[in-house]
């Protein structure tokens, strides 16, 4: 949730000095983005804190307000994507000056932050890289990395094949032709895959042979089972996989594109063919389990595919400082060397943003987010389900273009999602930060004023979803509709009338504000009129005009 600095909390920021996890920089007008990327590098570093734009770092400090960074929206997207760590960015109003207020987190226990390969810390006025020691004792804080130790087994344990593999695929991803050159013992060597001489598990994972991994580590293997039911008893295809993950990735997919069923759908002259189970979605799964995986249980990790759902279980629960809520913002390899071999081979990013590509692709393909409901301390369950829930919201995502898209987060696709889900419920505060750059897209609309605005998605999207009568409803009728909600309800109090609280409960969805808004209007038109004042006011129904007597009868 993004954080809300209130006027005490401002107060006390103020009041700290400079250097405690807390840096002011006046930025009067402008402020570099590489620059406060460096910085909060550092901070994260240290532990985590604030960097604050438009205030003086000498005390006393002044708030002159800052002019930097208009759109702190684009802010972070433009932080997540040099550091792949979600950091929110919140203005805040003191006195009329905007001052920005950057809320770095703490990186987790044995991780660093990086940004192009420095790692950086706060060293007077000045950013510096750490030093090797304290690097080592940052990566100690979670015990020694299982897959960094040596294995008891020789370089015949590692599948000559494998290791070509590893060769060509690592001189691909760093575009150096000359790694093809190098001998086997080269390769292992550079790639930190030996211990002591030794192959480390990192190395038997990724390019073991079946008989060493049978001997070494028999619970590196992959159980996938196919059922073709909720019921219980034998699967209808089990196999299992234990080699080389190198040389099992292709398989799996395989295995399970075999029941990977299309589904059809036809959008005017458009037809659609969407498979159940996303490729990059399901290929990010399985290297998510493998990676983060605890080596050190005995158990399998287990692939379960059912016609409309696939269901990855690994052994050992979340890394330290990772929870389902924060698992797409936060990183935290529990094999590091593991990972950083994966990564050699371009089969994932060091960062490890794989859970955002399965969020956006359901997104985009209007499937349920992904899951980690039944995680419990000894696995971690995550659950892709298949079924296509709105074809036309693809269409109109298309039509907005690869550009548009590109620029898109992962919370962007998930405001969105929220909006054409339900636009009648307020967005969690994360989501609501993307809207106003999605108002600049073109995707989102803004109504109504003051504590009365509400969003939708654009008439764009409802003209394209076929819905521009459900566009129309949501933002106009929906206010008539309201309005003789209430009309009914005060008409129904006879001589009582109705207070406040009653027609708060009529439309319980709606703020006070906006029911005495739609009330001012009622009795503007003459159907409803207040009486009395504060808390003992009532609403009663206008009174029914009684008939003309007299002349003014006979004139009609």
């Amino acid at each position: 949730m993004s954080p809300v600095t209130t006027p005490q909390d401002f107060a006390r920021l103020l009041a700290a000095p400079e250097g405690t996890r807390i840096e002011f920089k006046t930025a009067a007008n402008d402020y570099t983005l590489s620059r406060l990327a460096e910085y909060c590098v550092a901070l994260a570093n240290e532990g985590g804190g604030h960097f604050i734009l438009g205030v003086t770092d000498q005390r006393p400090r002044l708030v002159n307000g800052t002019n930097a960074f208009s759109e702190p929206g684009k802010i972070e997207s433009h932080l997540f994507d040099r550091l792949r760590h979600r950091i929110p960015v919140e203005e805040y109003n003191h006195e009329g000056q905007r001052v920005l207020i950057i809320h770095v987190p703490a990186r987790l226990p044995g991780t660093v932050w990086s940004l192009d390969g420095k790692y950086l810390k706060r060293a007077g006025e000045s950013l510096v890289g750490m030093g090797d020691v304290e690097l080592r004792d940052i990566f100690a804080e979670t015990g020694p990395d299982f897959t960094a130790e040596a294995c008891p087994a020789g370089l015949d344990a590692l599948d000559p094949a494998l290791i070509a593999e590893f060769r060509h695929r690592w001189a691909r991803k760093a575009r150096n032709p000359r790694f093809e050159q190098l001998s086997d013992l080269e390769v292992l060597t550079n790639a930190d895959l030996l211990t002591d001489g030794r192959p480390n598990y990192a190395a038997l994972i990724l390019l073991g042979t079946r008989s060493a991994l049978t001997r070494h580590l028999a619970q590196a293997e992959i159980v996938f089972e196919y059922r073709s039911s909720e019921a219980s008893g034998p699967a209808q295809d089990r196999e299992e996989y234990r080699a080389g993950f190198l040389g099992l990735h292709e398989a799996l997919w395989q295995k399970i594109n075999l029941r990977n069923d299309r589904q059809s759908y036809q959008e005017d002259f458009f037809r659609y063919d969407i498979p159940t189970f996303d490729e990059v979605a399901v290929r990010e799964a399985l290297l998510n389990a493998v990676a983060h995986r605890d080596y050190r249980l005995g158990g399998s990790i287990f692939i379960r595919q059912y016609a409309r759902r696939l269901e990855v279980v690994s052994p050992g629960g979340f890394p330290p400082g990772i929870t389902s809520e924060n698992i797409a913002d936060q990183q935290n390899p529990r094999n590091r060397r593991l990972a950083e071999t994966l990564a050699r081979a371009g089969l994932v990013e060091r960062a490890g943003q794989g859970l955002n590509l399965m969020i956006e692709n359901a997104i985009k393909q209007t499937k349920p987010l992904p899951s980690f409901a039944g995680s419990a301390a000894h696995e971690v369950r995550l659950t892709l389900a298949g079924t296509v829930q709105n074809p036309a919201f693809i269409r109109f995502l298309q039509r907005l273009g690869d550009e548009r898209l590109a620029s898109l987060t992962t919370y962007d696709y998930l405001a969105l999602d929220a909006l054409q889900r339900d636009c009648s419920q307020p967005l969690l505060p994360d989501l609501a930060d993307r809207l106003p750059g999605l108002i600049e897209l073109g995707a989102v609309e803004r109504q109504g004023r003051g504590a009365g605005i509400r969003y939708l998605l654009s008439r764009e999207l409802y003209a394209t979803l076929g819905q521009a009568g459900t566009y129309t409803r949501r933002k106009g009728l929906d206010h008539e509709t309201n309005k003789a909600l209430l009309e009914k309800h005060v008409g129904g109090s006879g001589e009582v009338g109705a207070p406040m609280a009653e027609l708060v409960q009529v439309l319980p969805a709606l703020s006070r504000t906006q029911i005495k808004r739609l009330m001012d209007e009622l009795a503007f038109s003459g159907r409803v009129h207040l009486r009395g004042v504060t808390r003992n006011s009532r609403w009663f129904s206008a009174p029914v005009p009684k008939p003309p007597i007299g002349p003014l009868a006979q004139n009609q």
